[in-house]
């Protein structure tokens, strides 16, 4: 084989890595949370929540932009980069992405066992059984890091090509929204926080990133390349958030009921009728199987460097995660204290695992001559400030109420 035919399957491969670490973490940020948070406050904000939309992705742009640049020249896991930065701050971080990984699966493994039951009229914890089984799958054939990435990107289509239809059924009035966009009625700021939370926060933006690193995408000649990438993830994220928000937004503006049980459901059904409802459990399916996924695979790589054990066998521990995950549901369902706690939690994990990745990009022990640009250090350090504040606030009204 020629040296030229050998660069570009290089360059394929490459491409094909860099794709699938956004789809991972794209679809890993579509969970059931996402969809309902969306029609929720597109429900109470309207056309101006197409600006809560804007300001939020450019965040989420600002936050993850960073954090992947800085593993990728760094070489090393969130985890390894903080014990550098301040020796056991490691653990801390890779304690509370765990926590919440396994909090959030049991929502994540309800989500699917819901879709299954408007699909296929199961019972939603037989559901969540055979959802669970499908996740488990996937880690166990020999090149489970392609079939992941395969499967995020084929799951990611069919939530945003089944998305659309609904959009077209709806008939949302595209031109106000567009003006509502850049000139809102209101501005909510714990919207905007929201979001970011639930697109960047927690393990989600750390999904792609260590998905590179898996891959032996590293080093300073791969930034360009994973700079596109990772805001190619927040782009797929967001194409899906706009089209939902389209047809939330084409349902209220035609006065129609939501039902707070299930909103989501709801507008989906509105739009749509039986077949919008069907629909609706393709994608909640689509959208929890894919987080349960991203959800056990970047837990687990929070926890693989802390021992050679745990590298050597952590598809068994990826496994392992899934099956307690769904364990915990089928047997007492979904814990809200539990889910509560881990809520609050990971409003903080953001603030500060960037804070730290942003102090190691000005260490040269860690990152070496790279030179990290100003522009991104303050647009990480806005991020840093909104979701401290708003993850401390969580957590001073959330723990009364959790242990009384």
């Amino acid at each position: 084989m020629s040296k030229q035919k050998q660069l570009q399957q290089q360059e394929k491969s490459n491409w094909s890595i860099l794709l699938g670490a956004a789809f991972l973490m794209a679809t890993s940020a579509i969970g059931p949370g996402f969809l309902t948070q969306t029609t929720v406050f597109t429900q109470q904000l309207a056309a101006s929540f197409g600006f809560v939309i804007l300001v939020s992705i450019l965040l989420d742009i600002g936050a993850q932009t960073n954090i992947w640049r800085i593993l990728v020249v760094a070489e090393k896991r969130a985890q390894d980069i903080a014990n550098l930065v301040f020796p056991g701050l490691g653990y801390v971080l890779a304690a509370l992405i765990v926590l919440g990984g396994i909090a959030f699966n049991i929502g994540n493994i309800g989500g699917a066992g819901l879709g299954a039951n408007v699909i296929f009229g199961i019972d939603p914890v037989m559901g969540a059984i055979i959802s669970a089984v499908i996740a488990v799958a996937i880690f166990l054939v020999k090149e489970a890091g392609l079939l992941m990435d395969k499967f995020t990107q084929i799951m990611g289509f069919v939530m945003i090509g089944l998305t659309l239809f609904v959009v077209f059924k709806a008939s949302p009035p595209v031109g106000e929204a567009v003006i509502k966009t850049f000139a809102p009625d209101t501005i909510d700021l714990l919207a905007i926080v929201t979001l970011v939370g639930g697109t960047v926060g927690g393990y989600i933006t750390f999904a792609g990133g260590h998905r590179l690193l898996d891959a032996g995408i590293k080093g300073v000649g791969a930034v360009p390349q994973v700079t596109k990438s990772s805001v190619s993830a927040i782009g797929i994220a967001s194409i899906m958030r706009i089209f939902l928000f389209l047809a939330a937004l084409g349902v209220v503006a035609q006065g129609l009921p939501i039902n707070p049980e299930n909103p989501p459901a709801s507008v989906f059904q509105q739009a749509a009728g039986n077949i919008g409802y069907r629909l609706f459990g393709v994608v909640m399916w689509a959208a929890a199987i894919t987080s349960v996924v991203g959800a056990a695979y970047t837990s687990v790589s929070f926890i693989r460097t802390f021992h050679p054990m745990i590298a050597k066998y952590d598809k068994a521990i990826i496994v392992g995660f899934i099956l307690v995950s769904t364990g915990i549901f089928t047997t007492i369902g979904q814990p809200v204290k539990m889910l509560i706690l881990a809520g609050a939690l990971n409003g903080l994990i953001l603030p500060v695992a960037l804070t730290v990745m942003l102090i190691a990009a000005y260490k040269k022990s860690i990152v070496g001559e790279y030179r990290h640009p100003i522009w991104m250090t303050i647009a990480g350090a806005i991020v840093v400030i909104l979701m401290t504040f708003m993850g401390g606030y969580t957590l001073i009204n959330q723990l009364p109420t959790l242990f009384k």
